[in-house]
């Protein structure tokens, strides 16, 4: 009672063939439209709300500039405007990558374009600091040399394994944003005095944790080599 024509039920193996019925011999060619039917399945996975987020927090970088630098840099109001737009650059990068981990919405473009903006909005906000002469260059260079450090590290052992997130180097990234956001507001007195305190925090945690990261590389790289060493002599045996 399915409601298909006893021809369709119990045809003939060729009127099978022919309606493309799977395990018929000779039958090799995919449905038309298959090809693109996967495409779109695809490019539509790209457009979940975690991607999305990482796409805002790009966009908002040039904004972000632009507002920092407005009426020569020194504007209180457009400062404020300029936090606004860092403050949630950074709310973002705190929720897009739970809500990819949590619903399953990891994809290769996220795992590339999440490190990227979080690099630009932060490596914007530190130059902008230090080309108005807000922040010492020394700091911008601190920080963003250890992010280049610690993602070039990770490229170099990733033959041998991958380094996680430390604890260290959440906190980092915490005292990072807290520190430059305070800084990107026009602050004075004892908050300009609390806002140096915590850049130093920062500045800390940041060389800290990257000679921590520095450390598990190396002992990643030696396991991973003891690991082939030994897998190449129980291969000879």
């Amino acid at each position: 009672m399915t409601g298909v024509p006893a021809s369709a039920a119990g045809g003939s193996p060729s009127a099978k063939g022919a309606a493309g019925a799977p395990g018929v011999p000779g039958d090799s060619k995919p449905a038309r439209g298959g090809k693109l039917g996967a495409a779109a399945v695809n490019q539509a996975s790209l457009w979940n709300i975690a991607n999305i987020l990482t796409m805002i927090r790009l966009v908002l970088v040039p904004g972000f500039v632009a507002l920092m630098l407005a009426d020569g840099g020194y504007d209180p109001v457009w400062r404020a405007w300029a936090w606004a737009a860092f403050a949630v650059a950074m709310i973002t990068d705190i929720f897009d990558g739970h809500l990819a981990r949590t619903y399953d919405l990891v994809t290769d473009f996220g795992k590339i374009a999440d490190p990227i903006a979080d690099k630009a909005i932060m490596g914007s906000a530190l130059i902008c600091l230090s080309s108005l002469d807000d922040l010492p260059w020394w700091v911008t260079g601190v920080i963003l040399g250890r992010e280049l450090g610690v993602t070039l590290l990770r490229f170099v052992v990733i033959r041998y394994g991958v380094i996680p997130a430390s604890r260290g180097g959440k906190l980092k990234t915490l005292a990072q944003g807290t520190a430059v956001g305070m800084y990107v507001l026009a602050l004075t007195g004892g908050l300009a005095t609390l806002r140096f305190w915590v850049m130093a925090v920062a500045v800390v945690l940041t060389v800290v944790t990257g000679l921590d990261y520095v450390r598990q590389a190396m002992v990643l790289r030696r396991s991973g080599i003891a690991a082939r060493l030994a897998a190449a002599a129980e291969a000879e045996r």
